[in-house]
């Protein structure tokens, strides 16, 4: 078709996820598989790269906009911009559970965070006892400075004695059969358990250079 040598391309076409390393496809198809094609980045530079006019250029490219150029009759046409999004992603899942302290009392709020490092493609699944009833608040944080890291935070308003028990998160790669598991045990008790009975005012005095014991009865 002289009067659209460049195939349309649907909007998913033109924003391309690809992991740091792997070659990729900018699909930039003609019309006429003998048209000769450029491909420009966005300094309108000349990218070198093999072409195939039934899926677009193939290689590794730096993350940007690219766009593709031919000419038919002496006119130039352009291809729609592409942008290209570079992943890191590690064969490994170094992956690690955290929790503010282990043991809570009924009311409190619990937390627990599961950090994914040197990795963006991670599909991360949490399970702990209230999940059934979705008590859980999930946040993500995506931390690139100073070292790419998926923060991943658990929180359980208003806890209760039913929320003790196994938290969990599963970490698995989004393009590799690669998955990592971690887990923290929580204890949620109806109320405090410890008393202390303090033998000495909220204010004491002492003299210089006198030793003074301070006891405290505990149960």
């Amino acid at each position: 078709d002289p009067d659209m040598p460049f195939v349309p391309s649907i909007p998913e076409d033109q924003f391309i996820l690809v992991e740091e390393g792997d070659p990729t496809v900018i699909p930039c198809r003609t019309s006429d598989p003998n048209a000769q094609v450029t491909l420009v980045n966005s300094l309108d530079k000349a990218v070198y790269a093999f072409y195939d006019s039934k899926q677009g250029f193939i290689g590794n490219f730096p993350a940007g906009s690219y766009t593709c150029k031919t000419m038919v009759k002496g006119m130039e046409f352009k291809s729609d911009e592409f942008l290209i999004y570079i992943l890191r992603a590690t064969s490994q899942l170094p992956v690690e559970i955290e929790a503010l302290k282990t043991v809570y009392k009924t009311g409190e709020t619990i937390v627990v965070t599961c950090v994914v490092f040197d990795n963006e493609v991670v599909n991360l699944q949490w399970n702990y006892p209230g999940k059934v009833k979705e008590k859980g608040l999930i946040k993500l944080d995506d931390i690139k400075v100073p070292s790419q890291k998926l923060v991943y935070t658990l929180t359980i308003p208003e806890a209760s004695v039913k929320d003790t028990g196994d938290y969990e998160c599963t970490a698995r790669h989004a393009t590799k059969e690669v998955e990592e598991n971690k887990k923290v045990v929580i204890t949620v008790h109806d109320k405090g358990f410890v008393h202390l009975e303090p033998q000495f005012s909220p204010l004491e005095a002492v003299n210089l250079h006198e030793v003074k014991n301070f006891v405290v009865d505990v149960q």
